[in-house]
């Protein structure tokens, strides 16, 4: 943390603020991309590796750690440290971080809020666990009341590939055919227009991306079995220049966002999370939140450079005003 009488705008000196990554190599390469190193560096931010195999207390000193790893034991090891570095800045916490690898747990958040009427309603599908025995499943659908199709997928997200596996499902005897602990979701025709919402801190930034399309009663009737199907949140699949429906294409409305931004932030006490929304189809202001995601791919997110640049120099000010108030 800066001492009184420090700046971090480096108008009058020059700052240094050091930012301890711990990442996978895999998210290292596509977030810590070298053009926004060099930009951070201009604005006085550095990254440094955090080296997961040491006392994180013989590194540092840091005045910002950035963190997306799984496991019991980073997250104690992250505890502790702030238990020892209160000055040190982690974002976001390991408790906040694990509620959102529960997909059944993770849009509870969004059950709990009544954003209806403001500039539109947001909701999310209907939807049920299943823990375990297969060929109960087509039971407890039943009696659930849930409608086909329905989307299958993986209770928890663990970071593995199979947690991004990902099942479209168009009868009812497929259902037994199901690998529990999963989370099957009714699926809503929303134009093929998945809405990815980036959160970082205050700023919010939208994009399109395709989705699957509108399916009807008749392919219902047609098709039957299990059906997977990638994940759509990839740039590859940006719609944002594509000439769409203005129905479809329209992006919600600015003020329901920044409510719901603002009510998940505080309800998951997080800054860095990612939520991927579709309008029903034939509506305008009927929208459902099928997803949350932390620290998701903020690389694909235009200028992500400035925003998420802008974010870690905004929180050590804000942080270093509570300090000294």
């Amino acid at each position: 943390m800066r001492l009184e009488g420090e700046k971090f705008d480096g108008e009058e000196e020059e700052q240094k603020l050091v930012v301890g990554y711990a990442l996978t190599l895999k998210k290292k390469k596509s977030f810590l991309k070298p053009e926004f190193e060099r930009f951070a560096c201009k604005k006085g931010i550095s990254f440094v590796a955090i080296d997961v195999n040491r006392p994180l207390s013989d590194q540092g000193p840091f005045d910002i750690i950035l963190h997306k790893l799984l496991g019991k034991d980073w997250s104690a090891i992250v505890e502790d440290y702030q238990q020892t570095h209160p000055e040190v800045a982690v974002i976001d916490p390991p408790d906040a971080i694990q509620h959102l690898y529960n997909r059944h747990s993770m849009l509870q958040n969004v059950v709990d809020l009544n954003l209806s009427d403001f500039h539109g309603r947001v909701g999310v599908p209907r939807q049920m666990v299943i823990m375990k025995d297969p060929l109960s499943i087509p039971d407890e659908v039943a009696k659930a009341g849930l409608k086909l199709p329905l989307v299958a997928k993986p209770l928890l997200v663990d970071g593995s590939a199979k947690s991004h596996e990902l099942s479209l499902l168009f009868d009812w005897s497929s259902l037994s055919k199901l690998e529990p602990p999963l989370v099957l979701q009714e699926f809503v025709n929303h134009g093929g227009i998945l809405f990815k919402i980036y959160i970082v801190g205050d700023a919010i930034k939208v994009v399109r991306r395709f989705s699957l399309p509108n399916i009807t009663k008749c392919q219902l009737a047609k098709v039957p079995g299990i059906f997977p199907f990638p994940r759509v949140s990839s740039a590859a699949a940006s719609a944002d220049d594509a000439d769409l429906d203005p129905h479809i294409a329209e992006l919600p409305p600015r003020p329901l966002l920044e409510r719901l931004s603002k009510e998940l932030r505080h309800r998951l006490g997080l800054r860095l999370f990612n939520i991927d929304m579709i309008r029903e189809h034939g509506t305008r202001d009927i929208f459902y939140v099928i997803d949350i995601n932390y620290f998701p791919g903020y690389g694909k997110m235009p200028d992500y450079e400035v925003i998420f640049t802008d974010f870690l120099l905004n929180f050590m000010k804000s942080k270093y005003r509570k300090l000294v108030n």
